[in-house]
């Protein structure tokens, strides 16, 4: 029996989150499963991606995949093209971090260092972007609209006010933010979305590694709430990208009101 499918639903696509196994990846995937996405998680690290889907149970599936090596995500993406419903909806959550200044007198910013950032962050996504749009393309044309998939990228507000010692970073999720609307637009006749959430501060295993004075700092610096972000709160807003198929094309800040200092 054919299934039926709508743009403004979850369950019974088939989902795909790049860098699923921690963090805002895993919370998405569990967000997704949990509203009934058959979701496959790519990630580096395959304990806790084999844990994680050993956990959702049924309609989970994992497979390890390293973002710069794009035969690795071209295997990923296949896989979720094969679950039931297709791929339909694909979020994009791995990256690293990196804090380096531009110049000291001790030497120059590295070369490689920079080249790594931008190849995970940045090269990564395209390569996630571009994958996962020509599996969408085998997808039968669904709703009134007819459409066939959604991709959630992630960027960061240090794409807006990077700090200092955040030269690739910026840069990195500079280039996601930039990609978004001409993907968008190369996309919409296939009746494919493409956006990208830009969170703030969040207590993702990222910042998890800083002293607890540090943390408690960072979180008195936002606005309102008062506290670091939740992981949950991202996948709720990716979520609603999904269901919601007006939502094209867009950069949306999760932040809290956050704009960060030089420092």
């Amino acid at each position: 029996m054919e299934l039926g499918f709508s743009p403004m639903r979850i369950d019974r696509s088939g989902a795909l989150v790049v860098g699923g196994a921690s963090g805002l990846g895993e919370a998405t995937a569990r967000a997704l499963h949990a509203r009934g996405a058959h979701v496959v998680v790519a990630d580096l690290d395959g304990d806790r991606g084999e844990a994680l889907v050993a956990e959702l149970g049924e309609r989970a599936r994992f497979a390890a995949a390293d973002v710069t090596q794009p035969h690795q995500l071209a295997a990923t993406v296949a896989l979720a093209a094969q679950q039931p419903g297709g791929l339909r909806i694909s979020i994009h959550c791995a990256g690293i971090g990196h804090a380096e200044r531009l110049a000291r007198p001790r030497g120059a910013h590295g070369a490689q260092s920079f080249e790594r950032v931008v190849a995970v962050n940045l090269v990564g996504t395209f390569h996630a972007l571009r994958l996962a749009s020509h599996a969408m393309l085998e997808n039968e044309p669904a709703g009134d609209s007819g459409e066939r998939g959604v991709i959630v990228n992630t960027a960061s507000i240090a794409a807006y006010d990077g700090q200092i010692g955040q030269v690739a970073y910026a840069a990195s999720k500079g280039g996601v933010v930039a990609l978004t609307l001409p993907a968008a637009r190369d996309l919409a006749a296939s009746g494919i979305r493409v956006c990208a959430i830009a969170p703030g501060l969040f207590d993702t295993p990222l910042l998890a590694g800083l002293p607890e004075e540090a943390r408690t700092q960072l979180a008195a610096s936002m606005p309102f709430p008062p506290r670091l972000g939740r992981p949950a709160e991202f996948a709720e807003l990716a979520c609603h990208i999904a269901e919601n198929e007006m939502l094209n094309g867009e950069i949306i800040r999760l932040d809290g009101a956050l704009r960060m200092a030089p420092r």
